[in-house]
C-alpha cells in the first residue's frame, strides 16, 4: 500500500506537483499489479457455435470437417464440447479458403487493385465513444478474417491500453510518434506490433505523441507538410493490411487533421444529446475550414464514406430518439442505420479494457449480452458492407 502523508505545500504550483506525483505513483502501483510483465492480456476461447458463426458455416459443417480431418480439432474439448482459440479459428479460415470454390469467402482480404481502407473516427467531444467504437470495430473485423491495423492517435493511449499495452507504464517499444516525428523518424514497420488478438496489429501511443502538435507548429513546411506524415507512415506498411482504423484525440489539432488527410473514410461518433450535436456542429465547421486549408496546400481529400454513428443509443429514451430522428431527417444516409447501444454489458467490458467480443456470455445476463453484441455486430456489418462497396464487391 502507498503511505499517505499530509500535503505540506502551500504554493498552488507545488501543491499541484505534489498531487500529480502521488497520483502517478498510485496509478503506477495499481497498473503494475494489473499489467505485470508476466501477466499479459490474452483472449478467451470460443464455443463451437461462436466459431461456426465467425466462419459463416453451420455447426453440422464444422462437425463434418472435424470428422473427415479437413478441419483440425481444437486443442481443448471439455465434456464433449469443442472450444477454439481465435488463432485456431484464423487457421481454419486459411484451410477452408484453399478448398472454397468462391475466392475470399473465408479469407476476405483485399486483392488486386482494391485499395487499403483507412477509417478515421473523430470528434472533439469527449464521451462520444470513439475509442470504444474503434476497439469493437477492430475486434469484429479481425474475427471476420481481415488484417487490421489500429493506429492510436490519442496521446492518452486509451486504444493502446485496450490492446494490451498500458501507456501509463513505461515500455521499451516504439510508438506512432516515432514514425511521424520530424527529426529522424523510424520506419512504421518498426512501430507496428502484433496484439494478443489474431489478425489485429497496433501502432501504439503514449503521452509523447502530444509533442507532434508542438513540432508541427514549428517544423511543418512545404517540404515536410504535417498532413502528409501519417499518410506516408501508413503507406510504408500498406501491403500488410486490409483495413486501418485511426482513433483521434478529442480535439481538432494537427494529429486529427493529419489523420483526415490519410483517411479514405470518416466516422463521426456522437451521442444523441443536444449538447453533443451542437458540439459536433462546431467541430465539423472547424474541420471543413481546415480541410480547405490543407487542400489549398496541395492535399487531395477524397472520402468513400463520411458518416455519423449514433452511440450510447437508448431506444426507450424519448428525447434522445427524437434527436436521432432529427439527425436522420436532416442528414439522411449520412447517418448510419446501425447504432451502438448504451449498455451495461459494454460499459462493464470497457472498464476491464475489453470489448464485448472478449466477454464470455455466461458471465453476465444473457439478454443484456445479446443486445450489446447484436448492436456492435450491426455496426461492424454496416461498415464491412461499406468497405466492400469501396472495393467494388457486390
Amino acid at each position: 500500500m502507498i503511505s499517505v502523508t499530509p500535503f505540506e505545500a502551500d504554493r498552488p504550483s507545488a501543491l499541484a506537483t505534489d498531487i500529480s506525483e502521488r497520483l502517478n505513483a498510485a496509478i503506477r502501483e495499481h497498473l503494475l499489479s494489473a499489467f505485470a510483465p508476466d501477466n499479459t492480456k490474452s483472449l478467451r476461447r470460443f464455443s463451437a457455435p461462436e466459431a461456426a458463426e465467425m466462419l459463416g458455416v453451420s455447426g453440422q459443417f464444422m462437425r463434418k470437417g472435424h470428422a473427415d480431418g479437413s478441419i483440425p480439432e481444437p486443442s481443448e474439448i471439455r465434456g464433449g464440447r469443442r472450444y477454439y482459440t481465435a488463432q485456431e479459428i484464423w487457421e481454419a479460415r486459411q484451410i477452408l479458403e484453399q478448398s472454397s470454390r468462391k475466392k475470399g469467402r473465408y479469407v476476405p482480404r483485399r486483392t488486386g487493385d482494391e485499395k487499403l481502407q483507412v477509417w478515421q473516427l473523430m470528434n472533439f467531444k469527449g464521451g462520444s465513444s470513439k475509442s470504444t467504437t474503434s476497439i469493437h470495430l477492430a475486434h469484429y473485423l479481425a474475427l471476420r478474417g481481415y488484417r487490421v491495423l489500429v493506429v492510436d492517435l490519442d496521446p492518452q493511449g486509451s486504444l493502446t491500453s485496450m490492446c494490451g499495452i498500458s501507456p501509463e507504464i513505461e515500455f521499451d517499444g516504439l510508438t506512432v510518434y516515432d514514425a511521424i516525428r520530424y527529426d529522424d523518424p523510424v520506419p512504421m514497420a518498426d512501430v507496428v506490433v502484433p496484439t494478443y488478438f489474431p489478425g489485429l496489429s497496433l501502432a501504439p501511443a503514449r503521452l509523447m505523441l502530444s509533442e507532434f502538435e508542438t513540432e508541427s507548429a514549428i517544423h511543418s513546411s512545404p517540404d515536410q507538410a504535417f498532413f502528409t506524415r501519417i499518410r506516408n507512415a501508413i503507406a510504408q506498411v500498406e501491403a500488410d493490411f486490409d483495413i486501418v482504423l485511426m482513433d483521434s484525440p478529442p480535439q481538432l489539432g494537427f494529429l486529427t487533421i493529419a489523420g483526415m488527410a490519410a483517411a479514405s473514410s470518416l466516422i463521426v461518433p456522437l451521442t444523441p444529446s443536444m449538447l453533443d450535436v451542437s458540439s459536433t456542429a462546431q467541430f465539423l465547421e472547424l474541420a471543413g475550414a481546415y480541410m480547405g486549408v490543407i487542400e489549398d496546400a496541395g492535399a487531395t481529400l477524397q472520402y468513400d464514406n463520411f458518416k455519423f454513428l449514433i452511440t450510447r443509443d437508448e431506444p426507450t429514451d424519448v428525447p434522445s430518439q427524437q434527436l436521432t430522428s432529427f439527425m436522420r431527417a436532416l442528414f439522411q444516409d449520412r447517418v448510419m442505420s446501425a447504432t451502438a447501444l448504451k449498455s451495461t454489458a459494454i460499459s462493464d467490458a470497457t472498464m476491464l479494457k475489453q470489448s464485448i467480443y472478449e466477454v464470455v456470455r455466461s458471465e453476465m445476463t444473457r439478454a443484456t449480452y445479446d443486445r450489446a453484441k447484436g448492436s456492435m455486430d450491426a455496426v461492424g456489418q454496416e461498415i464491412e458492407t461499406m468497405i466492400h462497396q469501396a472495393w467494388g464487391r457486390s
